[in-house]
């Protein structure tokens, strides 16, 4: 018995050593795996490069492709509608493995991360049936950027976010290896709920805010309190997505809302650290690619009919009225207007602080590239008005639907309306903003809520009914 006793314990033990052996190595691979880099996709076209390539978000801030794949599929209830990552205003072009504004890379395994297209790029249509037309460099009028941040974190906080449903999930479009299982069982699946949690948990303060709603995003708030570790404030940065095309044109100009940048390379680099970049995955020669496409690229020209004749007389309005702050070569355009004079909503002015542009600067300090022209300051930029057609809705914060309210007093100009469908008002110049459908797909903006503020901009609202025409008309061209 006691022989008995002694081989059984031995062959326990050499079972033991065989299975600690086993995952040593699969934890060995794994580990290995994790961060072996390949080089990102080259893609030949700018236009490609600029909606598709890699910005360095993958590493730090990326999901696993399968995983984020099928996250839809496992998930559905945690959207706000049918048609999976789309019902958050997500936008496929046909024929492409990924959405507009995302990016995939394989460090160790496919992970998918965001570029900047994600919220810079647009979409609108001429009727409800029609298919969307893409504007790359676009404002992204549809995008729901926190809508798809609380969705990552939703899903990561179910209890079917685990190994066998995911699993079994991905057997319907890849079938991996039994490393690969092991990998995605042990490692890959529980450090991605990990991952998406602390997401979670970073953006929390986010839930004591208005929401952003589609087109809309808060943007250096979590660089203040993720990146720069800055202690939190109960500022609002609430602000429309930006367009980005026909930089070379910009020059000199103060760059973002308030004008806390005057440097494209600096806001280029910056917009990768914000959307997930980190000091060492920055791509700056894939950066510089972005710059120089946005650069060159002209603004899209409106796509429907102009009265010419009407049009005309608007632009002597326009030289009379705006030029000065809006055209090109205008003596204010592209400067910051004290918000006392622009009188509109203050909120995103005040979410940026000298002590965030102050250590924002720092942030680069010892790397190859580095920021310097961060700043505070007093007001808002008098922007130029280049593809003005597809910016709606429209102030800093999209609190005006169309041109046509926005030569409108503000006590006249919508108190609610709906955001996010993108059916062209070619009657009132802005998207369709109300209605059934509008409704339906839309986010209910209401002026009342903190940061959503309507007010301001009071340039051109005493014009003659005529003239307002007119000057609408002749905006459709710029």
């Amino acid at each position: 018995m006691a022989i008995l006793k002694s081989k059984l314990g031995k062959i326990i033990t050499s079972i033991a050593v065989v299975i600690v052996l086993l995952f040593g190595v699969v934890g060995y691979v794994g580990w290995y795996n994790l961060f072996r880099e390949v080089p990102s996709e080259v893609y030949e076209l700018p236009e490609d490069h600029f909606k598709y390539g890699s910005i360095g978000t993958e590493q730090a801030q990326g999901v696993p492709y399968w995983i984020w794949l099928v996250l839809p599929r496992i998930f559905p209830d945690k959207l706000p509608g049918p048609g999976g990552y789309t019902s958050l205003g997500i936008t496929w072009e046909e024929g492409k493995e990924l959405p507009v504004g995302f990016s995939k890379k394989t460090i160790g395994f496919p992970r998918v991360g965001i570029t900047c297209a994600v919220c810079h790029h647009a979409t609108y249509r001429e009727n409800l049936k029609d298919k969307p037309t893409i504007i790359a460099a676009g404002p992204a009028n549809r995008f729901d950027s926190q809508g798809y941040i609380r969705f990552l974190g939703n899903a990561a906080s179910d209890p079917r976010f685990e190994p066998d449903y995911i699993l079994d999930e991905i057997k319907y479009s890849h079938e991996f290896s039994w490393l690969e299982n092991l990998l995605y069982r042990f490692i890959i699946i529980p450090q991605t709920k990990k991952g998406l949690l602390q997401q979670s948990a970073d953006f929390a303060w986010t839930d004591s805010r208005p929401n952003w709603g589609p087109g809309r995003i808060d943007p250096f708030n979590p660089v203040k309190f993720t990146t720069l570790k800055l202690p939190k404030d109960d500022t609002i940065g609430n602000s429309d997505m930006m367009p980005l095309w026909n930089q070379k044109q910009h020059q000199n100009f103060a760059l973002h809302w308030d004008g806390l940048e005057t440097s494209l390379r600096e806001t280029v680099q910056t917009g990768a650290i914000g959307d997930g970049a980190t000091k060492e995955s920055l791509p700056v020669e894939d950066l510089q690619r972005v710059e120089d496409y946005i650069s060159e690229l002209p603004p899209p020209k409106y796509p429907f009919a102009v009265d010419e004749q009407i049009a005309t007389q608007g632009k002597a309005i326009f030289n009379n009225t705006c030029a000065s702050c809006h055209a090109f070569g205008g003596e204010r355009t592209g400067k910051v207007i004290p918000v006392e004079e622009v009188g509109t909503d203050r909120h995103r002015l005040d979410m940026w602080t000298q002590e965030a542009a102050d250590t924002y600067n720092k942030f680069g300090d010892g790397y190859s590239w580095d920021f310097n022209q961060l700043r505070k300051t007093n007001g808002y930029v008098s922007v130029s008005l280049d593809g003005l057609w597809l910016r709606a809705p429209y102030l800093h914060n999209g609190s005006v639907p169309s041109l046509q309210d926005l030569l409108e007093k503000p006590e006249n100009r919508p108190q609610s309306f709906y955001r996010g469908f993108d059916v062209y008002d070619q009657n009132k110049v802005g998207f369709i903003s109300e209605g059934e459908e509008a409704q339906r797909v839309g986010f209910k903006y209401d002026i009342s809520v903190p940061g959503n503020s309507n007010q301001g901009h009071l340039y051109g609202t005493d014009l003659p009914v005529k003239d307002k025409q007119a000057l609408v008309e002749y905006l459709k061209t710029l």
